[in-house]
């Protein structure tokens, strides 16, 4: 027994050595490791100088390389003072961005004045009745130009931010493009959060009658009669109307709102890398948006004939719902849809 605790406290003893010895080393080890002195550092730098005057690259290696450096400003990335990822997102923004961006701008509404051209106006086959049915309520016209003039305002304004200084600059020169380019950027950030809130309102006061049913597939196989001219039944809202409040308001508009307000409200401590990604969503999300609402505002203007008058004035000729919205006009004169029914309306000098 007593041979045992013995070897025990040899063993304890041997330990508590090697663990001294051990704490030895690395003490003598960090106290012959010489101590950073800024002097040196100094004198490396001007040594540098000698020997390859101008050449500032070790610093600026340093310095891109995105490591934290000490500052005295406290702040998420204040002691990053070059960001080199900055430099790809500044690259795609101007770059593949703004060029495959522009020309399909620029195609799309190019193949639009095409095809009016070719095709025309979608006009009523039969004689307007006399009867107008009203088609929107005095709410949902208000919230549609409320939304439709705070897009306008917001595609206007972003078009001047992402393409005016290629564009613009070169033909208005500094200063006009200055007051241009400050009076985009405030409309833009003011308007955009309106712009959010007739979208949503705009979802729940539609969203009913733009369920999908199944003769929207056979709207979408004839692409609505577009081109044949010929007869496709629809309810209030056809498959084309359909897919432009799915695609375009709830999923474009989510697309476009969410990365709007990263960057309408940088205060909430985002990083650098945040409002980059943000932006170039935001720039693809709206380019798409555009495109889509020049088929809209296409077919809701020099495309129907009528259309712009509904719209305007809240009311159609019964001939004008039978034509385009067969399965609708169905259901008023069936009772199953409560819309009042005039006699005279102005629409009908304009249908």
């Amino acid at each position: 027994m007593r041979s045992s605790i013995a070897r025990a406290n040899d063993a304890f003893a041997v330990a508590c050595l090697a663990c001294s010895l051990g704490l030895g080393a690395v003490g003598l080890a960090v106290a012959q490791t010489p101590a950073v002195n800024p002097q040196d550092l100094v004198k490396q730098q001007q040594r540098q100088q000698v020997v390859q005057p101008g050449n500032n690259e070790p610093v600026w290696r340093e310095i891109r390389s995105g490591i934290p450096q000490t500052t005295t400003v406290r702040g998420r990335e204040t002691n990053v003072l070059i960001m080199p990822e900055g430099e790809s997102w500044r690259a795609l923004r101007n770059g593949q961005v703004s060029v495959y961006g522009g020309w399909a701008l620029v195609v799309v509404f190019l193949a639009i004045l095409t095809f009016y051209w070719i095709k025309g106006p979608i006009g009523l086959h039969e004689p307007p009745t006399g009867r107008a049915i009203r088609r929107f309520s005095p709410w949902e016209r208000i919230l549609h130009w409320t939304n439709a003039g705070a897009f306008s305002i917001l595609a206007i304004s972003g078009l001047i931010i992402l393409f005016g200084k290629s564009v613009l600059l070169p033909l208005i020169g500094y200063t006009l493009f200055s007051w241009l380019a400050i009076l985009a950027k405030n409309l833009h950030n003011f308007v955009g959060p309106l712009f959010i809130v007739t979208l949503v309102l705009m979802f729940v006061t539609f969203v009913r009658d733009n369920f999908w049913r199944a003769y929207d597939l056979i709207w979408i196989r004839k692409f609505g009669g577009l081109v044949s001219h010929e007869h496709v039944p629809s309810h209030r809202f056809n498959a084309g109307e359909k897919a432009w409040f799915w695609g375009g308001i709830l999923v474009l508009g989510l697309v476009v709102g969410a990365s709007g307000l990263v960057l309408d409200f940088p205060n909430f401590n985002q990083t650098r890398e945040t409002m980059q990604t943000a932006n170039i969503v935001h720039l693809v999300g709206a380019t798409l948006f555009i495109l889509g609402s020049f088929g809209h505002i296409y077919m809701g203007t020099l495309g129907m004939k009528g259309a712009y008058a509904a719209m305007k004035t809240g009311y159609v000729d019964e001939t004008w719902a039978k034509e385009h919205h067969e399965y609708w006009y169905n259901d008023i004169k069936a009772g199953k849809i409560s819309v009042p029914v005039e006699t005279v309306h102005p629409v009908h000098r304009t249908a």
